[in-house]
Parts: structure tokens; sequence; C-alpha cells
């Protein structure tokens, strides 16, 4: 039976951190995954290039039960921490919209980065090891493997939620932390597409393509951001970001002009071109295709001469305020990432810890931390990775 100080579930972005900390510290660390390779998600991630942080990384950025859990993590590791790990294996890396950090190659040089430092802290990883049984008969961990038993003094727990199967994901973290008495809070896909039945399943699918940018609201959350028609519903920036927000049987908020007052635009399209058709004036304001299948479904028709102040504030408003109520999402299919986790009032915000299980660490997806599109996840990762491998 080998021996360890750290043994670390799950070889991804928050196990290799927690793991390269704790080899600094001289423990004796193994990470073990049942993946072929490491860090898929970050190999997939941001188009291949890997949108590792973002500039603008604060606890504003993160839902959770608790929103001040994440506070002590991120201000101990900040974006800024990571970037100087980037710039210090001179890996080229640029800026995109809202703060977002890519690559400018490769994801793949994230990964190696990790495993460099990993291999640099004394740290080993192993691959292909299915997970069988998980005990702690004393003081020590007991790990039944497909390659062996183990035995840790600490165990850290990084294995991510179940989102994206295809590549192996699974809920397998929840069960852990159930198996040792803590709670979970349900989990569900976030950062994914929406979906729709009947007549909105339809126009979107006769719009699948087009995209425009929009400013999307549930409640009293707004982004705004790219929209993306599908053959299902609706995608995008600002339709992932609101999805993690949205709650069932509730409608959304789509604004498709946020820079224009349509109601003003037409009412001065109507003085100036009273002849103009109602579908011509708008389709001076969004593509053409759009417009025909709104001004459809809306019942939008006539010249502007014709039009009443009434019917082009009603005709305004669908478009600065489109009402829609999605029947579900994409699910874990297609989900960036998972919402809800093992809960944080189980947790030490500072180390990371069980309360109730000594020894027992939960990091990155797992917990119930879940950060906005662009580049927030990752950080959760690189902060509680860090913040746990001070301590196992």
């Amino acid at each position: 039976m080998r021996d360890l100080d750290v043994l670390v579930l799950g070889g991804g972005a928050a196990g290799l951190m927690c793991a390269i900390e704790a080899g600094k510290r001289g423990r004796k660390v193994l990470v073990i995954d049942h993946a072929r390779n490491p860090a898929e998600k970050i190999r997939i991630s941001g188009g291949g290039r890997c949108n590792f942080t973002n500039l603008h990384a604060s606890p504003a950025n993160f839902l959770s039960g608790n929103p001040r859990f994440c506070v002590s993590a991120l201000k101990r590791y900040t974006q800024n921490d990571f970037l100087g790990l980037v710039e210090k294996h001179r890996i080229a890396w640029h800026e995109k919209t809202l703060g977002q950090l890519f690559c400018d190659n490769s994801a793949k040089d994230i990964i190696r980065m990790l495993l460099s430092e990993l291999e640099l802290a004394g740290g080993a990883l192993q691959l292909e090891t299915e997970i069988r049984a998980v005990s702690k008969p004393d003081e020590k961990f007991s790990v039944a493997t497909s390659k062996g038993p183990l035995r840790a003094s600490s165990l850290v727990v990084a294995t991510g939620g179940p989102s994206i199967p295809k590549m192996g994901a699974t809920g397998f973290g929840y069960e852990l932390a159930r198996q040792f008495g803590l709670s979970v809070v349900p989990p569900r896909a976030a950062l994914v597409p929406l979906t729709f039945s009947d007549a909105n399943k339809d126009l979107c699918s006769r719009l699948s393509g087009v995209s425009v940018d929009a400013k999307v609201s549930f409640g009293k959350t707004t982004f705004r951001e790219g929209l993306l028609f599908t053959h299902r519903g609706l995608s995008g920036p600002s339709i992932l970001q609101i999805s993690s927000y949205w709650q069932e049987g509730q409608p959304i908020s789509v604004n498709l002009l946020p820079e224009t007052d349509v109601f003003e635009a037409l009412r001065k399209a109507r003085q100036e071109t009273p002849k103009q058709d109602l579908k011509t004036a708008l389709g001076q304001l969004l593509p053409n295709r759009l417009v025909d299948e709104l001004s459809g479904a809306f019942g939008l028709k006539g010249r502007l001469a014709d039009q009443s102040d009434k019917v082009l504030r009603r005709a305004a408003n669908q478009f600065n305020g489109w009402q829609l109520t999605p029947v579900g999402t994409e699910g874990y299919r297609t989900a960036e990432v998972t919402l809800g986790g093992v809960d944080t009032r189980e947790l030490s915000s500072k180390t990371m810890e069980s309360a109730k299980v000594p020894g027992l660490y939960f990091i990155g997806e797992t917990v119930d931390v879940t950060g906005h599109l662009g580049g927030f996840n990752f950080q959760w990762a690189w902060s509680s990775g860090h913040a746990a491998g001070q301590f196992v």
C-alpha cells in the first residue's frame, strides 16, 4: 500500500494547482485521475486557447449560497498572481473583450505549465486510475483504486461537476461528500443554452445562426453580450450568463436593441418617411431576417403613416423588452459549468477543509461556487486549489 501525505482526486485545474502548492511545502503528493490525459477541460476551453482568468475577477462575479465564501481564497491568490505564473513560463497571451485573457497559441501551454510546476514541486500524477472505494478507517484515508490501494493524511476532492459528460465528468465529488455526511446544494447545468417549445422553438429554429448584440435580463440581473438563435432556442454569451440565474417557469427579458429607444426611432421614421413600411423601418435597425420573423410573430404590418403611437409603442416594447419563457436548458451536455455543489457551510473558506471530517478538502467546481462566463471559473479553480494547498 502506497502511503502519502496528500492524495488529490482529479487532475484538472484546481487539483493540479493544489498539488503544486502542497508539493512546494515538501508534502508527498499524488494526483490521480480516471482520464487518459490530464486537464481535459483546460484543453477544450476557449476554443482551444483557454480563457485562463479575467482581469476583473472579484467576488461579485460568483454565485453561491454564501456569496462571501469565495472572498478569502480570491484575495489570497488573485488573477494577477496566476498571470505572473503564465508570464514566468513565457506563455504568450492576449486580452479579449471584458477582461478575458486567452493563450495566443494553445490551451496546452497552460497544461504544460501546470505539469512542469508539479514536477518541480516533487508531486506525481497517475492517470487512467479508477477510484473504487474511499474510507477513513483511522486517522488516514484509504482509497481503493484500479491500480492498487492508497493511504493519505489529507484527501482533496477536485473531481469537478457533471458538466460535459462526454469528457467523463460525473457527480462523484457530491457522492463522496454525502458519504462523509456533508450537505450538497442540488446541482444543475449553468452557463448553458436555453430551450423553448412550440411557437418560440419554431421561431428560433427558423432564425438559427442569426446573432445580435443584446441585453438579457432575469429579475434584477442583466448581461449585455452577444445572443445567438439556435435550432432549439437561444445561446450566445448573454444567454449563457443569464442561464445561471434563470428559474424554471419564469420569463426572461431580451432587449434586441440596447442602444436604441425603438419607440422614438419609429416615431422619427414616421415623421420623415411616412410611406415607409413599419417592417422596412425596423430593418434599418436589425437584420432583415430577424425583422421578417419577429414582425410576423408580433403581428406588425402596414405603413408607418397608419400606425398610432400606441401601436408603435407596442412594437417598440417587443424589441426593447421581448418576454420569453424557456422550457429548460440544453443540460449538462453543453453546460460549461455546474451550479450548486458541496455546501460552503460545510467548509472553511480559508482552508477548504471539511468542518466535520478533518483532512478532507473540496475545491474547484465541486464546491457551491460558480463563476460568470469569461475566465472566472478557472480563477476559482486556481484560488481554491492554492488555498487548500497551503494547509493539506
